[in-house]
């Protein structure tokens, strides 16, 4: 049976802004309050999955989460009608309002982490949800992202959804942005590869100074038992704290891996000669496993970061070869170009680069890394998938009209307030959850009239 790699991305919500809300992630911060356009950005998201579908790359879509998050809000206590409840919110509270509205689940790579059923004992495929407990724009995200797996993977005799571990910052989880896995092929053994930033047990270890380290060993080592791995195929890696430190907020910030390639900045890994040794000790197969390194004489960590060289999607091509998908700031920069013609011409395992406008979700601190989660699947576990939430032409055709029908192309903070945003949005998830056929799955379809 052939096992294939989807990539599941995020489909922007009508709220998309720039709110500033991630410390620690620089183009957040720096362009926060400026004008977003939701309606480009999620445009920009479709017209990558439907080029990328085009080439033969496997491509699916999860819908966002439900924004503005009306629940949260008052629970806040902010009560009244929901123009009155909006204004106090947003005079009273602006982060906690702004949180509420936020797009951030587009970013799916921090969704969950995912197992496939070639390395779990029971052979079934493992959801995890993220608790992204560090922020809290994101901390309110895990459970409608958990039914909204449930609804898109609903097989239970191929799917095994477990709730997200607890959302504590002893078990801080940023899914699959911290996860990597290698294999020979899809179908085979593979090894899951977690990074993390911190020790929760132990403070005197190494760690960032200036900003958080936002995923913990102990949360990496729950998920691996959750998805019941296997010892010798799991190695966990600690993140440099000093690049943590210059914005490298997850590991897909300065390092993409798949099958028999780990591409990395040197300044990747705390201890990067213990971190080759465990992954080269974990891969058995003859099929020889590239390390390949980029060292800060070519691209430097700011420039990493400024350009999100390495929050690239790195797919795999039936002749062995590897093609890198980078956001269009990666063109603009003269270091990063330079090493990209370079790396495709070396020889090495990276033979192609495609690079693709994703500015509106970069301007919030997102590359196409951010927006897309890694699921190994079977040929017989693609027939559970819920069938509208693979790309293809009819659907991309589809959701390209449900956008310019339903999206704003302007978004600013004041505009938050407006009640009609919220009607808005609503509508426009509610119709959403009809095209992909995936029933009720936000709180405001649940709740009772």
């Amino acid at each position: 049976m052939k096992f294939f790699e989807y990539n599941f991305d995020g489909l922007v919500g009508p709220t998309h802004n720039y709110a500033g809300l991630s410390y620690g992630n620089v183009a957040s911060k720096s362009n926060a309050q400026s004008l977003s356009n939701p309606k480009q950005a999620v445009l920009q998201g479709l017209e990558k999955m439907k080029a990328l579908s085009d080439r033969g790359y496997p491509q699916g879509l999860l819908p966002p989460n439900a924004r503005p998050d009306l629940q949260t809000l008052r629970r806040l206590g902010f009560s009244g009608d929901l123009s009155t409840a909006l204004e106090k919110a947003s005079q009273q509270a602006p982060q906690a309002f702004a949180s509420c509205f936020s797009a951030s689940s587009m970013w799916t790579a921090n969704a969950a982490t995912v197992s496939p059923s070639a390395d779990t004992v029971d052979h079934k495929v493992h959801f995890t949800p993220a608790n992204l407990c560090n922020k809290f724009h994101r901390f309110i995200e895990p459970e409608q992202t958990g039914r909204i797996l449930k609804s898109v993977f609903s097989s239970e005799k191929h799917f095994v959804h477990h709730p997200h571990i607890p959302s504590h910052e002893w078990f801080g989880d940023e899914g699959a942005a911290n996860h990597t896995r290698f294999c020979t092929d899809y179908g085979t053994q593979g090894i899951e590869f977690f990074v993390f930033g911190r020790y929760a047990d132990s403070p005197n270890r190494p760690a960032p100074k200036k900003y958080p380290a936002r995923q913990t060993l102990e949360a990496s080592q729950a998920v691996a038992r959750l998805h019941q791995l296997s010892d010798p195929f799991v190695v966990y890696a600690q993140q440099n704290p000093d690049v943590i430190d210059t914005g490298v907020f997850h590991n897909d910030v300065i390092a993409v891996g798949n099958k028999n390639v780990l591409f990395y900045h040197e300044k990747a890994f705390e201890n990067l000669q213990e971190t080759q040794s465990n992954i080269k000790r974990a891969w058995s197969d003859t099929q020889p496993f590239h390390f390949v390194e980029v060292s800060e004489s070519e691209v430097s960590v700011l420039e990493s970061v400024k350009t999100y060289l390495f929050n690239s999607q790195l797919l795999a091509n039936s002749d062995g070869t590897m093609t890198l998908v980078v956001p269009g700031e990666c063109e603009e920069s003269p270091a990063v170009w330079t090493y990209l013609q370079s790396l495709t011409q070396s020889g090495g395992p990276i033979s192609e680069v495609l690079v693709y406008d994703v500015k509106q979700s970069m301007r919030n601190g997102g590359g196409p890394a951010c927006l897309r989660l890694r699921v190994v699947l079977s040929e017989e576990e693609v027939r559970q998938v819920a069938p509208q939430c693979l790309m293809g032409e009819e659907i991309y055709s589809v959701l390209v009209g449900w956008a310019n029908k339903h999206y704003r192309d302007r978004l600013s903070f004041d505009d938050l307030r407006d009640p009609q945003l919220v009607q808005e949005s609503f509508t426009a998830l509610d119709e959403l959850t009809q095209i992909l056929k995936l029933g009720s799955i936000y709180d405001f379809q649940l709740e009772s009239p």
